[in-house]
């Protein structure tokens, strides 16, 4: 289970660290929007497209780049491609933070996008080459779950921070540079090391790379394509809702001021840095992989429709989504590398986070434009349902294509690691 079938488990662990690292400051940057969300409506004017706009962007470039990612890590390495990319991250976060207008920030969100994409799914790959052994689904789980830490601490950042707070909207985005300063330098360290372990050798001297061919995408089975269906709807609304408008919705329709607002999301984070994993760890010994996902799927619909129907507790709500939060990554990223060759695994999760990206983009964009069309505000909290009615629909689609995956065939482990897809 060590570095590419080759290291010790040690070695493994420590390639896992420093791109846990990096996945921290990538998920923290991400989510350092919706905190300001508020902010950047009262002091820059912006409005709810506009909100959409700056997480939305993130996801526009991928709708086709992320595909041309996927190839470029079978093609290069995962650690080659993990460098330029957070580098990149890194320059899309400083142009966020400092830039004095819209579209300079809308342009930062742009370039931090370009680049953390394509970066998970080089830590993606880099974790299925270096736990190929075992294990693959609980350390892709503890990746995702230290990942939604830096979620949480995005969330909790109003309270940790509150002194950058009141300074305005700025200072908060500072410091979330800062900590994409600090995944750059992991990455750093992630690269020397593999490049060290690697010697002078190309990526492609292992046998492991293809020429990539585009018929290699029609050739993957109707599972994978269910699969892609729930990714892009699932996801769509996880991240329209969770990232961009949930801690405003708290906010002007369940009435929490903005650090209780962002603590009640945060605990969504809270939860899934520990359940994650364990939800892996869980997969990986019961192969219980179609199940598990139609039911994490199922509690998204009715986490939203807890929340615009009733008046329960929204830790209700909350718990529901954490549950669904870790359930579903923790199966679908490693179910995925079961149902392709690994030479076309960075492949078929750039297929994957096309469509995913190009969702999460729509939806934001929707969402935003729905909350402008019914005025939806602290003096209108009912102009926030058709959002919430939107995400209801799309999410209720994905746990539809969840149930056809269950339906299609039991999963079994991968039988050749040289097989085609």
């Amino acid at each position: 289970m060590g570095l590419r079938g080759g290291h010790s488990r040690g070695t493994a662990w420590l390639v896992f660290a420093l791109l846990a690292i990096v996945m921290y400051g990538n998920f923290y940057f991400y989510d350092s929007i919706g905190p300001v969300a508020d902010l950047l409506q009262r002091q820059r004017g912006f409005n709810g497209t506009q909100i959409g706009t700056l997480n939305a962007i993130y996801n526009l470039p991928n709708v086709v780049l992320i595909l041309v990612g996927g190839v470029l890590v079978d093609r290069y390495g995962a650690a080659r491609v993990t460098l330029c990319t957070a580098a990149v991250c890194l320059a899309g976060a400083a142009l966020t933070a400092f830039s004095p207008s819209f579209a300079g920030m809308a342009a930062g969100r742009l370039l931090f996008g370009i680049g953390a994409e394509t970066f998970i799914i080089g830590m993606l790959v880099a974790i299925a080459e270096n736990f190929a052994g075992g294990n693959v689904a609980f350390a892709m789980g503890l990746s995702i779950g230290i990942g939604r830490l830096g979620s949480f601490s995005a969330d909790m950042s109003p309270t940790w921070f509150a002194e950058a707070y009141r300074q305005g909207w700025q200072p908060p985005l500072m410091i979330a540079t800062l900590v994409a300063a600090t995944s750059f330098a992991a990455a750093v360290g992630y690269w020397w090391f593999d490049h060290r372990m690697r010697g002078n050798t190309p990526a492609h001297v292992s046998g492991t790379v293809q020429r990539f061919v585009l018929g290699d995408l029609l050739r993957f089975g109707s599972a994978y394509w269910y699969l892609l269906g729930l990714c892009v709807l699932w996801y769509a609304v996880i991240f329209a809702f969770r990232s961009t408008f949930s801690i405003e919705y708290f906010q002007h329709a369940h009435g929490l001021d903005l650090a209780a607002a962002g603590a009640m999301n945060s605990y969504v984070f809270l939860a899934a840095m520990f359940t994650t994993p364990a939800f892996g760890w869980l997969c990986g010994r019961t192969g219980r992989y179609a199940p598990m996902l139609a039911f994490g799927a199922l509690l998204l619909p009715l986490s939203i429709a807890v929340m615009a129907l009733t008046q329960w507790s929204l830790w209700v709500a909350t718990a529901m989504i954490g549950v669904s939060f870790s359930l579903v990554p923790a199966v679908m990223w490693p179910l995925t590398s079961k149902l392709v060759s690994p030479a076309r695994f960075g492949t078929a999760l750039g297929l994957m986070s096309v469509v995913q990206n190009a969702g999460i983009a729509g939806a934001n964009l929707v969402a935003g434009s729905l909350n402008d069309w019914s005025a939806a505000s602290a003096h209108n909290p009912a102009g926030y349902q058709p959002m919430m009615l939107f995400f209801g629909v799309v999410s209720s689609l994905g746990f539809g294509f969840a149930i056809l995956l269950w339906f299609t065939s039991t999963v079994a482990p991968h039988r050749s690691r040289r097989g085609a897809p």
